[in-house]
């Protein structure tokens, strides 16, 4: 029995304690102050006359629990032994034994006998219950069972196509083997036949000079005793006069050498009876040598394979990773494919460290404006900075990426401004990488366009939130619920609708709704929580590059953390050097740029591409090693690629016959510009004329452009750029065609003329005349005259024509002969008579029809 005062049990109720005193004494219970103490009876008793009072029925009481439930909980440990594997190299390799904690628990209820009384009325109701889920469960399992069956019958036929596919394979191995058994034994048999034949020669060599010596040994014997009667040596003194056992003894040494050896003197090593197989690393790119030198065996077996798969190589030459993979498998090696070693992460491992010791604090949100063009991105953003860009924008429209940051009353925000030309697909992709929010602008009065949905694309492969401006409001067209409308088919719902996109309508000309537009920017960015380091080593990212002609080459750069400063040591892609001098957007010198700042950085050693990595270094050595590595790498897969691409040219020019080529030169004022151009242009390609970049990089049309023109035959394209005087000089001289551009649709409009003029006509047959045979006149000086009745149209008599029979062709030709009675007429009408002489033919027969045709060209055009 548990007791708690009046004063606790008001608290856990709610009430005052003066109600529930009140209440208790209703109740007929004694209770004076909120520090007397209440039984569970008299909780029971006031509950029961609170129900009464309510007109309800009183049916809680104090009495006993109807069941009682006991618990208990025993826990055990299991130890389970480790098991044996064998590994790949067959070597067994054992696990660590585990030990598995047991844990059993047991409930059992005790119920009251009143209860089990009580429960009699309901138990006829629970066994019906229970009787239908069993017949609901009984179904169940049959279906269960008839499915499991169909798997298993599948899986069967599926175990019995691969026995016989493994059937297949092993009768081919057994029958490889018996013909390498069966090759080695006549290989082994060939080599004892030539054993027993140098054996036999051997012998024949030695009883050959056992014969020589005898003969030898009977002359010399006879000298020995004519010197002996004379009393004279031939070694002038006799005490020097060397015994008969001596010179026998000297003698047998040739014959031992010539002879066979009496002992084995064959070296110890053994050729494997197995071959060896190696596991040979491959990297990105390696050389022929270096790959030969993995599978120890000489760099000319390696050529030698190579040239079987129609590759020349020398030693030198590096290979890509598919090749080499193929050359290992097809010498019986195993390939694993090796990560190049992380130079450049090493060398970068102090700036990393000091980045992730950085203190993280809020940055500016990086906004990228997307659009279709002429949907007022820049105009819209001209008006946040107060500016007039879009005025002197060639053709109307955006040509690279801007990058600006406002400094506004509610904060700072960086602006990325991407062209919505579809030729900037690239460069709007890269607008996206680098951003935390897009804001997609849409003009009221023209709706979704290609260019938005690819913007849409982007933004969601980005995985970046989207605010969408609908521009152009205070036009009289203007209908924003439209463009609402043709978003949400793109899946783009507003938060009006229960969406979780917000959509703000904007006038970029006067200025309506711009203040909710960098309202919601902000709101966004606070809901993102964008942070980054604000100290240490500048990490960022290229938006552009360009080379200018009086301060070389030129890159905006977007910071992403950290701080760079100016005459920081920087390295972004393959080039390197030092900050000399930063700008803002404005041409206002800075000397320091924070996270998510664009600014125009000076002092690189060339124009890196957009879209590449910038990190500050501590040292200029630091840098130039990093470079350099990243050079050799970009050469060496360069060069792997263009080998390994050569034989698919090959055979892709087999098959597609004569296939004539434009070759274009490209140069542009920035490396976002090169890159737009390369791929709009090679778009453009046909299956009969092939678009080829043959250079493409940034700056003026220099003189070795204009040599490259002359011995490739490329056109030169100058995309705001200009010639200098040698390059113009070849240009006249050779005859080189070179235009310049400052709208990119222009060049592009001209490069699908130039390819409609390459391709060949298409020919087009148009029926002119249709005349039928009536009777045929047959002269032996003439031969076979047809008399026809022209039907349809007219028969011409230079016109080709075609002798159907029961409406096949059975003859094409031309006419001999074209008369109207007597007169040769140059044309018959629908409806005349006339008599024709097919040429070369002379089996016209009556009922035949002779069609008479035109060929006409008709031009191609590139769309």
């Amino acid at each position: 029995m548990s007791e708690v005062t009046v004063e606790q049990l008001a608290k856990v109720v709610g009430i005052p304690s003066e109600q529930l005193l009140g209440q208790l004494a209703e109740a007929g219970i004694q209770a004076k102050g909120p520090d007397d103490k209440i039984s569970d009876d008299e909780k029971s008793k006031l509950l029961n006359h609170l129900r009464q009072s309510h007109g309800k029925k009183a049916t809680i009481s104090a009495s006993a629990p109807s069941k009682v439930t006991l618990r208990r909980k025993t826990v055990s440990e299991l130890r389970q032994p480790g098991a044996t594997r064998r590994n790949p190299l067959n070597r067994a390799t054992s696990t660590p034994s585990k030990t598995v904690s047991v844990e059993v628990r047991k409930k059992r209820t005790y119920v009251k006998r009143s209860a089990v009384a009580g429960a009699d009325a309901t138990q006829q109701e629970a066994e019906a219950a229970r009787l239908a889920l069993e017949e609901q469960s009984k179904q169940q399992a049959v279906a269960e069972a008839e499915v499991e069956a169909r798997k298993a019958a599948e899986a069967k036929k599926r175990e019995e196509e691969q026995a016989e596919v493994r059937k297949v394979e092993e009768e081919a191995r057994l029958k490889a083997e018996e013909e390498a058994r069966r090759q080695a034994e006549e290989a082994s048999e060939a080599a004892r036949q030539a054993e027993e034949a140098r054996v036999k020669k051997e012998q024949e060599t030695k009883q050959q000079e056992a014969a020589r010596g005898k003969k030898g040994n009977k002359e010399s014997k006879g000298k020995e005793q004519k010197d002996s009667k004379s009393g004279s040596s031939r070694y002038g003194r006799k005490e020097l006069h060397v015994s008969k056992e001596g010179r026998g003894r000297r003698k047998k040494k040739p014959s031992r050498r010539r002879g066979t050896p009496a002992v084995d003197t064959e070296h110890g090593f053994q050729k494997p009876t197995t071959p060896v197989v190696h596991e040979v690393k491959i990297p990105e790119s390696i050389s022929v040598a270096e790959l030969a030198q993995q599978m120890s065996v000489k760099a000319a077996e390696v050529i030698k394979v190579l040239m079987k798969m129609g590759m020349m190589v020398t030693i030198n030459q590096p290979l890509d990773r598919d090749t080499s993979t193929l050359i290992v498998e097809e010498m019986g090696h195993t390939p694993v494919v090796q990560r190049d070693e992380d130079v450049e992460a090493d060398l970068l491992s102090t700036e990393d460290a000091a980045q992730a010791e950085g203190e993280q604090i809020a940055r500016p949100p990086v906004v990228t404006i997307m659009g279709h063009v002429d949907h007022g991105k820049t105009s819209l953003l001209d008006y946040i900075r107060t500016s007039k860009v879009a005025d002197g924008e060639a053709g109307g429209i955006t040509q690279h990426i801007g990058a600006y940051h406002v400094d506004t009353a509610k904060g700072t925000i960086s602006f990325l401004d991407t062209p919505g030309h579809a030729a900037f697909t690239a460069m709007r992709a890269r607008g996206a990488k680098v951003t935390d929010i897009v804001i997609l602008v849409v003009a009221a009065d023209d709706g979704v366009m290609p260019q938005t949905r690819e913007a849409i694309q982007h933004a969601r492969a980005a995985g970046v939130p989207l605010i969408v401006a609908v521009n152009k409001i205070d036009k009289p067209e203007a209908n924003p619920d439209r463009v609402i409308q043709e978003l949400a088919q793109e899946e783009v719902i507003p938060e009006d609708w229960g969406g979780d996109t917000m959509f703000v309508q904007v006038s970029a000309k006067s200025g309506e709704g711009i203040d909710d537009l960098l309202d919601a920017i902000l709101l966004q960015s606070e809901v993102l929580e964008l942070t980054a380091v604000a100290e240490g080593p500048a990490v960022g990212s290229i938006v552009e590059s360009s080379l200018d002609k009086g301060r070389g080459p030129v890159a905006t750069v977007l910071v992403r953390s950290g701080l760079l400063n100016k005459g920081d040591i920087i390295v972004s892609g393959k080039e390197y050097g030092r900050v000399r001098a930063m700008f803002d957007e404005n041409g206002k010198s800075v000397k320091s740029a924070g996270p998510s700042i664009p600014v125009v950085v000076l002092g690189l050693s060339g124009t890196p591409d957009a879209g590449d990595d910038v990190r500050a270094v501590a040292d200029e050595r630091r840098a130039r090693e990093i470079a350099s590595l990243r050079v050799d790498k970009h050469r060496d897969n360069r060069f792997a690629a263009q080998k390994a691409t050569k034989l698919d040219e090959m055979f892709s020019k087999m098959g597609q016959g004569d296939v004539q080529n434009l070759n274009i030169i490209v140069k542009a004022d920035v490396q976002g510009s090169v890159e737009a151009l390369r791929e709009s242009l090679l778009k453009i390609s046909t299956d009969e004329v092939k678009v080829a970049i043959v250079a493409a990089g940034v700056g003026g049309i220099s003189e070795s452009d204009a040599n490259l023109a002359v011995t490739s035959n490329a056109i030169i394209f100058g995309f705001n750029v200009r010639a200098d005087a040698g390059a113009r000089r070849i240009v006249e001289e050779q005859g080189l065609d070179m235009r310049y551009y400052g709208i990119i649709y222009e060049v592009i409009d001209d490069v699908k003329k130039a390819i409609s003029g390459m391709l060949s006509p298409e020919i087009r047959e148009e029926i002119i005349g249709l005349a039928e045979v009536r009777d045929v006149f047959r002269n032996s000086k003439i031969g076979a005259i047809a008399g026809c009745m022209v039907t349809e149209g007219a028969v011409r008599r230079n016109s080709p024509i075609r002798v159907l029979r029961d409406n096949v062709v059975i003859y094409e030709g031309a006419l001999e002969s074209l008369r109207r009675f007597k007169d040769d007429v140059p044309e018959v009408k629908a409806g005349t008579e006339c008599g024709v002489g097919v040429r070369n033919y002379n089996d016209v027969q009556a009922g035949d029809q002779i069609e008479v045709f035109e060929r006409t060209e008709i031009a191609r055009i590139v769309e």
